[in-house]
């Protein structure tokens, strides 16, 4: 089935709002998109409304248009947002297929202005001294995405129960981007990795922008890649708290994200020339089995509901 028709969307505009999305999720997202195929048809459209959303903010501080202002333009952003939750339906289409997802599933506000302050942070060269120091930016441009979809996957009991691992799962995937994009990062002038975390291995940032194979970045890379892989460890702990029909959706996701790690290693601890990648044969190995266990509980139920 159609996953807007799955969704109840009918109104042809807001349709092509949702498809809008879809395409900025499959061009971008390549993990979380794959992923999101994993999800009942009917939650689709709201995980590829609020990727669209994260994309499209992210896009206007990493990849601004020539002769725009990003400040202006998250200004700008920020406005709609607030039309969205004061009931109007802004021009832009991800707007507006975001102005309906969070009318659908409930979704606070206060979510999604904690993105918008995270990516502000983002639009002047950065670093931070401690984990602490670093806390509001991931809740921000990580945490909350968590818990924005949490409504979408549904819980078995009270959403508060689910929330603690919802902020897991964003912290974990945010701490393995800041891994795979050192280099990628000190580009645009920015260091996410703490310093004073650094230091204790014996590397600044001055050593960082060298580019040079050092024992001390391996074994400071290998510190973050056992403090992420703890991490992973606490969003696990929350799959079980989410419907069963989302599970597998994000069982992949942690299992394809945390190879991203399994490939940092396989580098030597290599992130500053090299960029680590799952590759699309492993990527097929984790989905296969999920996508056919889903394929087997649409057709089968579809089929069942024809009976009945």
């Amino acid at each position: 089935m159609n996953e807007l028709d799955a969704a109840g969307i009918t109104d042809p505009a807001l349709r092509a709002s949702y498809v809008a999305c879809r395409r900025l999720n499959a061009h971008h997202g390549r993990t979380f998109f794959l992923a999101t195929r994993l999800l009942p048809a009917r939650a689709r459209p709201a995980a590829h409304a609020l990727y669209g959303f994260a994309r499209m903010a992210d896009e206007l501080v990493d990849n601004p248009e020539p002769g725009t202002d990003p400040a202006a333009e998250l200004d700008r952003v920020g406005a709609m947002v607030d039309v969205v939750f004061a009931g109007g339906t802004p021009d832009d289409p991800v707007l507006a297929a975001l102005s309906d997802t969070v009318h659908r599933y409930g979704i606070a506000q206060d979510l999604f202005d904690a993105f918008l302050r995270s990516m502000r942070m983002d639009l002047k060269p950065a670093e931070y001294a401690t984990f602490t120091e670093l806390g509001e930016y991931t809740y921000g441009s990580a945490a909350v995405i968590g818990l924005q979809m949490l409504p979408v996957f549904g819980t078995v009991g009270p959403l508060a129960d689910a929330e603690p691992g919802a902020i897991a799962l964003g912290e974990a995937f945010q701490l393995t981007n800041f891994l795979r994009d050192v280099g990628e990062d000190l580009d645009r002038g920015r260091l996410y990795l703490p310093l004073t975390e650094l230091a204790a291995f014996g590397v600044s940032r001055e050593l960082l922008e060298r580019r040079r194979a050092d024992p001390r970045i391996r074994a400071a890379m290998a510190y973050f890649v056992a403090r992420a892989r703890a991490v992973y460890r606490r969003a696990e702990a929350g799959v079980p708290l989410l419907r069963p029909e989302s599970r597998p959706c994000v069982r992949t996701a942690l299992t394809l994200y945390e190879g991203i790690l399994d490939e940092i290693t396989a580098l030597d601890y290599d992130v500053l020339t090299r960029r680590a990648v799952v590759p699309k044969t492993r990527r097929l190995v984790v989905a296969l089995p999920a996508f056919a266990a889903v394929w087997a509980r649409e057709t089968l139920g579809a089929g069942r509901r024809l009976r009945s």
